[in-house]
């Protein structure tokens, strides 16, 4: 191997251990995750556990309002699933509406943005088809932090903080909720949500309502619950209150279009995975309604190229994983979405497309725009914003890492392996306290994800009722000689495959252990249009950690990089979890790996 060697120092170990492993980007999380298996339960019904205690202890990562991308592999089936928790945009979405209320975007803030809420719906599918617990024992844990409280977090309170005078001055409702001493939360406080604590309670009580034993019963219970959610007080209440205009991004006052019927109609369901072989590992990803093959036309498009090429430690390595993925990431940007053709899409894929695409790549830092064409027909082009042409407003989109390098927060993720087999990583997200005013009954928002639509018509992207928003969530599932080999994700935006990818490379080529991938310098391109309002690119733009060395950043400035440096431990979120194979005499070897950066992320196992 030509790989730059890991550091010796990594911030902990690699978690080994034959028993079951979690990690999560919330060590409360984790911890929940973890005690499911530690009393029997399987990794779906530890997942499903944890994301909830998600949804009260990172609450301005991810919320009940929001939606998830989940992938997995049963100890029955090892063939990649996709669990798919991502809902779509209200019957009443349309461009001309929009465009009517002048806008040309999707507001990044407020009511108007919300697709339905896929990622509660989702969690209960999981549970029922896949999990073994009754639903009150999966939501006590999130239902006892929610009513007796947690510490907030420090990152948690900093949100709060930024966004304290939208809420005195517009939202009086997420005042209410996120300030009731009428200032931010202190980090370490102790914060409560009972209102959110009840919306629980009451989907366990109408899951009790369903009398029985059987697994068939268990099932009836779960989708009563489901019904509930779907139909009942939460549709009710979030969509009477967002009725009422209220401030969105870019300073415009808007009411929601969302009803109680667009709450109905979605189900929350599963997908093929979407794959692709790189040096002997099986990728699999979600399809185009979310950006998950454009990592795997990352990695096809470098497959061929020498170990050096690919090793993000070396200038010519981060210099070459750069340039691709803005090949990628065009592509993504013009043939992606929920419309988008299937057949199409593995045009990607061909190899005369691949080596058209590849010999674009240069000495130099592209400074275009450049997505392929495919089967003849002309790339779509989005409007190429840059950020001086943006003058600012409440609320930008998902909180991730800004264009210079600054931390303004995450989404969330999990993943689970168990003793029997089963492993699945979720990347859970949206209904962001900062999303859009509080809905007092609920103790939470609803999200923003069609902030990830265009309001020109003609994209497999663009604004339509009942087409779901194309997703930067995508977590990863890997698998070795047909069977499941390690689960990961991150939290981050449009970085989120690009941090993956240093991983994936760290590990299948370059032999690093998982957390020493993890730990690794890590860096992203800036120069693709972001799918969060107010949607701006940087041309040639780079943002590195400081730790990749001061030679290796003037050799990518050199090359025409326009270099962002973000600070020693900023970039990269991604945790993960694995499973070795056999030999027969022994059990299988699992592991689990978690980010450092925040000090929020943690793994658990034994």
């Amino acid at each position: 191997m030509s790989f730059t060697p890991p550091a010796a120092f990594t911030t902990r170990p690699t978690l080994s251990g034959t028993f079951g492993m979690a990690a999560s980007t919330h060590w409360i999380a984790t911890a929940s995750a973890q005690a499911v298996l530690e009393r029997g339960g399987n990794a779906f019904d530890a997942a499903t556990a944890g994301a909830f205690v998600l949804h009260v202890v990172e609450p301005h990562l991810n919320g009940p309002g929001g939606d998830l991308v989940g992938v997995f592999a049963t100890a029955e089936d090892p063939t990649p699933v996709v669990l798919m928790g991502q809902g779509p945009a209200p019957e009443a979405a349309t461009i001309a509406r929009y465009t009517a209320e002048g806008l040309d975007l999707v507001p990044g803030a407020g009511g108007l943005a919300a697709a339905v809420p896929g990622a509660v719906d989702a969690w209960l599918v999981l549970l029922r088809d896949h999990g073994t617990w009754e639903l009150a024992d999966v939501l006590a844990y999130a239902i006892g932090y929610a009513r007796e409280g947690h510490p907030i977090i420090a990152q948690a309170a900093a949100t709060i903080g930024r966004v304290a005078e939208l809420f005195r001055d517009d939202w009086p409702s997420s005042a209410d909720r996120w300030m009731p001493d009428g200032r931010p939360p202190r980090a370490g406080e102790v914060v409560r949500n009972p209102a959110y604590a009840s919306v629980l309670e009451g989907l366990v009580h109408a899951a009790r309502q369903v009398r029985g034993e059987g697994a068939m019963d268990r099932a009836a219970r779960i989708d009563a619950a489901r019904r509930e959610w779907r139909e009942g007080f939460v549709a009710a209440e979030a969509t009477a209150f967002l009725r009422t205009p209220h401030r969105h991004s870019g300073g415009g006052v808007h009411a929601a279009v969302i009803e109680p019927s667009d709450f109905a109609a979605f189900e929350a369901g599963y997908e093929p995975a979407f794959t692709r072989e790189f040096r002997g590992v099986t990728i699999a990803k979600a399809g185009a309604w979310t950006q998950g093959p454009a990592l795997l036309q990352t990695l096809a498009l470098l497959e061929p190229l020498s170990d050096d090429l690919l090793d993000p430690s070396t200038e010519r390595g981060a210099h070459t994983i750069l340039e691709v993925q803005k090949l990628a990431y065009a592509d993504r940007e013009a043939w992606f979405g929920d419309a988008s053709d299937a057949e199409g899409i593995t045009g990607l894929f061909d190899e005369d497309y691949l080596a058209a695409r590849r010999a674009l790549i240069g000495d130099e830092a592209a400074e275009t725009f450049r997505p392929g064409r495919l089967g003849g027909a002309e790339p779509w082009i989005p409007p190429l914003r840059t950020t001086s042409d943006h003058s600012g407003g409440a609320g930008t989109g998902e909180p991730t890492v800004d264009r210079r390098g600054r931390t303004r927060g995450d989404t969330c993720h999990i993943d689970v392996a168990d003793r029997w087999g089963n492993i699945i990583a979720v990347t859970p997200s949206g209904g962001w306290l900062q999303s859009s005013p509080t809905i007092p009954a609920l103790g939470f928002c609803l999200g923003t994800r069609l902030q990830m639509t265009w309001l020109e018509p003609g994209h497999p992207s663009s604004l339509e009722p009942g087409r779901r928003p194309r997703t930067t969530l995508t977590p990863t599932l890997t698998l070795r000689s047909g069977r499941p080999w390690f689960a990961m994700g991150s939290p981050g935006g449009d970085q989120q495959d690009q941090w993956q990818l240093l991983a994936l490379l760290r590990m299948i080529v370059g032999g690093y252990r998982a957390q020493e991938a993890i730990d690794a310098p890590a860096l992203h391109s800036t120069a693709l249009p972001e799918s969060f309002w107010p949607r701006t690119w940087t041309p040639a733009g780079a943002v590195v950690e400081d730790r990749l060395g001061d030679e290796v950043i003037a050799g990518l400035e050199r090359r025409g990089h326009v270099v962002t440096r973000a600070g020693d431990w900023s970039l990269g979120r991604v945790s993960a979890v694995g499973r070795e194979p056999s030999d027969g005499a022994h059990p299988p070897l699992l592991w689990a790996a978690a980010n450092p950066r925040g000090m929020q992320g943690y793994a658990a196992g034994r």
